[in-house]
């Protein structure tokens, strides 16, 4: 299944792709954390804390994050222009992997007072 999550859900069933001997099927995550908040922007030590506090312990076998630049389009129609910060993260398609990605997403918004976290959802081939 891929999915795109941003205010609403939305997915579309895909065929499952054949993976060949070593690789297992696998989930791959794609977050993207806006920045910009009310009181100013997300700081490198916020954001390096986030990621000790909520991501890590939730994915200890691991995961990539990088900066980039992004833009986006808020419920009220304004255009977004902001740093973000990535975080990639495959894993099993499991319950609980997916319950821990809601449940960092649920907590930037509330933490950072973020409208929006967006996350890419889409099957691969992985070797764990």
């Amino acid at each position: 299944m891929i999915c795109g999550v941003a205010l609403t859900a939305g997915c579309s069933m895909l065929a499952a792709p054949r993976c060949a001997q070593p690789l297992q099927l696998s989930v791959n995550e794609m977050l993207y954390f806006g920045t910009a908040t009310p009181d100013g922007v997300v700081s490198a030590k916020q954001w390096a804390d986030f990621l000790n506090e909520a991501v890590t312990p939730r994915f200890p076998q691991g995961f990539s994050s990088w900066q980039a630049s992004g833009r986006w389009q808020s419920a009220d129609g304004q255009l977004i222009r902001e740093r973000s910060y990535v975080v990639a993260i495959d894993h099993r398609d499991e319950l609980r992997s997916d319950a821990a990605v809601r449940e960092i997403i649920a907590l930037y918004k509330k933490q950072f007072q973020q409208e929006a976290v967006l996350r890419v959802r889409s099957l691969a081939c992985t070797m764990f």
